[in-house]
């Protein structure tokens, strides 16, 4: 199985994993620079290494939610998940015109509750169990 994640992975990288990426990088740079968005920066830095190699990988809550996490979801969504979620939904719609693009756009359709809400989740290997910690 590892090594068909592996080719998985390096066609999703000529076949936009690391357009995704780049552009998830952009994001979190930007983020970044205006000092009150840093949270969703750091979110889309995350993401961004997940856009680059997504196979092998699931997103899972980091734990029940706080006040300020929901807070910051709901704005996200408003700001920019929905149109990085649509992004998401055309660039599958795409890729799943090929049979070889299937797995690539399953792929991408996995990513659209992270871009969504990005606040409060984990991206980990799938071999291994996660167990939230709850503060």
């Amino acid at each position: 199985m590892g090594a068909m994640k592996t080719i998985l992975n390096i066609i999703w990288l000529v076949f936009g994993g690391v357009f995704l990426a780049i552009g998830y990088f952009a994001a979190g740079v930007v983020c970044c620079l205006l000092i009150v968005t840093i949270p969703w920066g750091i979110a889309s830095f995350r993401i961004a290494g997940y856009a680059l190699w997504p196979f092998g990988r699931t997103v899972v809550d980091r734990g029940a939610p706080g006040v300020l996490t929901t807070a910051g979801n709901i704005i996200w969504v408003l700001v920019a998940g929905i149109w990085i979620a649509l992004g998401h939904v055309v660039t599958a719609a795409a890729q799943a015109a090929t049979i070889v693009g299937i797995p690539l756009a399953i792929a991408n359709l996995k990513m659209i509750p992270i871009s969504l809400m990005p606040l409060g989740k984990v991206i980990v290997p799938t071999s291994r169990p996660f167990v939230p910690t709850y503060r």
